[in-house]
């Protein structure tokens, strides 16, 4: 093998020459080089001093929009229990599940591969309750943003969330549950599917009943670990407070039954029946019929949503001779063991007022005068009181005033002009058997409360405010006024409770209990008149007399039936409540020196 020639050695030519000989570089182009130099470490330190101080909070916002995942309040809402803490309104968390077909995808797949809309139906089907064939369907029209269900319950979004399925969403929001269905619709209400309230406290107390929501705010590192700065105080507070009722659902679910019990026997319009603690203004029931099913609204006539007890007016008849009576005896025109004597009709101003029966019955004591109903003896009893004095109470009763009530749309009744009911005797004449003016269910007990209580004007209501476990939110005192002197309201109830033992209340005594009351049936007055036919049949009670603690009332507008007064459709539904109560609240029997002497103080 040749040996290679020296000139060609180590892969060069020895004796080939250089292009350029080395010389040292000019003193000035170094100095150039080292200047730009200088300027592009300068530039740097200049960008990075930009950066770091001048755009500092703005690039560090922009790492924090990455970093920090935000979290709006669900706008959930408070619950509402019943004066035992029975639920009535709560928020139930449901779900609504999205499909994004495009990037279906199972557990242990390749990231690239895609799930065709037959794969992921056969493990989803089931769990949704949607058949396969229109699942499959549902998932091929788009490639994303398909909503398939709505109100999944948590159970069930749990074992979708197992499957593990690429592509398929949970919503999660707040779906309003009314547990006793229709039982409380008519003072509570609803909320509508965009969760706006319609109807009753729902709408009323919207506010009180929202919970206290901060937005959550939630710092991740690098590896997606939350991190625990940042965080604003009372964002992890559970707000647990919750609207207690002083409704009593066992009793309102009595009132209820009874009540479309008789409403449906004696074709009726519409019932309310009402049960008042004469002590403070709590309302143990408010039933009224026909009601609806909150949970399911839309099947159901809007005229259903207002609570008619509060809303609509209605001429009490001799359910208000009672409080009449109570006005003559506070102004001393009549006396305790006075009489009257009852002809069967009388004159005034040229009108014929006749009893209900048509019937005189002599002289009467004024409990006589509550246990036959007499109309004479209401307004023989009360022309001794002037015209201007008795319109005078009536407004001081507040007839025409809107009661102060938590319940929603409460209105004021309606009172002849004072002008009006002085200048034409046949005003108060009317008025003393409880027509020609007008008042709504709810101001009727809270009047009849007042003869029970001793005197006091309490404000009815049906919430004890916001509760947390056994504890109550303190509630504003409730003021008292005394309108009528103790003895006049004991006297009345004695007289009431004569209406119970012999006259037309019979059908609500029992055995061991002193209870007065009174019937009452009136007609009803459509535009400026009566019209014939139509009346409004009700009854009031108190008990126990010895000490008055409730009061009860029951209305029903419209019966038909030549049969149909106050103690045949109203009285027996006041008697089933009247037994409940007396169970519910273990009042014990009156004792027998209760039940031979009449009330005292």
């Amino acid at each position: 093998m040749p040996v290679p020639s020296k000139r060609y050695l180590r892969g060069y030519d020895v004796n080939r020459q250089r292009l350029a000989p080395l010389k040292l570089a000019p003193s000035n182009r170094l100095r150039l080089v080292f200047l730009i130099l200088c300027l592009g470490i300068l530039g740097l330190v200049g960008r990075m001093a930009w950066l770091q101080v001048l755009q500092a909070s703005e690039l560090e916002a922009r790492a924090r929009s990455f970093q920090i995942h935000r979290t709006k309040p669900l706008g959930t809402r408070r619950s509402i229990v019943d004066r035992n803490g029975r639920l009535v309104a709560l928020d139930e968390e449901r779900f609504r599940v999205w499909a994004h077909p495009r990037y279906f995808n199972f557990p242990g797949d390749d990231r690239g591969l895609v799930r065709t809309p037959l794969e992921v139906s056969k493990k989803l089907s089931d769990l949704i309750s949607i058949p396969m064939r229109e699942l499959v369907e549902t998932l091929s029209k788009k490639s994303s943003g398909i909503k398939l269900l709505e109100g999944v319950n948590s159970e069930t979004a749990n074992a979708i969330l197992k499957l593990g399925i690429s592509g398929l969403d949970l919503e999660p929001y707040p779906q309003r549950i009314y547990p006793q269905d229709n039982l409380f619709a008519n003072v509570v209400g609803f909320l509508n599917q965009d969760r706006i309230p319609q109807a009753g406290l729902e709408q009323s107390l919207n506010k009180k009943l929202l919970r206290h929501e901060l937005p959550r705010k939630v710092r991740r590192s690098a590896d997606g670990t939350p991190l625990p700065n940042d965080v604003e105080p009372g964002v992890f507070v559970g707000d647990n407070l919750r609207l207690q009722l002083t409704l009593d659902a066992r009793l309102q679910e009595l009132a209820l039954k009874e009540l479309k019990k008789q409403v449906l026997k004696w074709d009726a319009k519409k019932g309310v029946a009402i049960v008042m603690d004469v002590t403070n203004g709590e309302l143990l029931a408010l039933a009224s019929t026909p009601t609806y099913d909150p949970n399911q609204y839309w099947d159901y006539h809007p005229a259903l949503f207002r609570e008619w007890s509060v809303q609509d007016l209605f001429e009490p008849g001799s359910t208000f001779k009672p409080i009449n009576l109570a006005l003559a005896l506070q102004e001393n025109v009549i006396q305790r063991d006075g009489t009257v004597f009852d002809g069967g009709a009388i004159s005034i101003g040229g009108w014929k007022i006749q009893n209900h029966d048509k019937r005189g019955h002599g002289k009467i004591d004024f409990a006589q005068v509550l246990e036959v109903s007499s109309n004479v003896g209401m307004v023989k009893a009360m022309n001794q009181l002037s015209p201007s004095l008795y319109w005078t109470w009536l407004k001081k009763l507040g007839i025409d005033t809107k009661p102060t009530t938590d319940l929603p749309g409460a209105v004021a009744g309606h009172l002849k002009t004072k002008e009006e009911f002085v200048s034409r005797p046949i005003e108060p004449a009317t008025a003393s058997y409880g027509q020609g003016f007008s008042l709504t269910p709810l101001k009727l007990i809270q009047l009849h409360a007042l003869l029970a209580n001793g005197g006091y004007l309490v404000n009815p209501h049906i919430t004890r405010g916001l509760t947390i476990g056994d504890s109550l939110y303190p509630k504003s005192p409730q003021s008292r006024k005394q309108l009528l002197k103790l003895e006049v309201t004991q006297t009345v109830l004695f007289w009431m409770e004569s209406v119970v033992n012999k006259g037309s209340g019979q059908a609500v005594k029992t055995p061991g209990y002193r209870i007065g009351g009174k019937t009452g049936t009136a007609q009803k007055a459509v535009g400026n008149g009566y019209k014939p036919g139509l009346k409004i049949c009700s009854f009031v009670a108190s008990l126990p007399i010895g000490d008055p603690r409730y009061a009860v009332l029951v209305v029903v507008d419209e019966p038909k039936g030549q049969n149909a007064y106050g103690s045949t459709v109203a009285a027996p539904v006041a008697k089933e409540i009247i037994d409940a109560l007396l169970v519910l609240e273990k009042i014990p029997p009156s004792n027998d020196k209760q039940m031979l002497q009449p009330a005292r103080g």
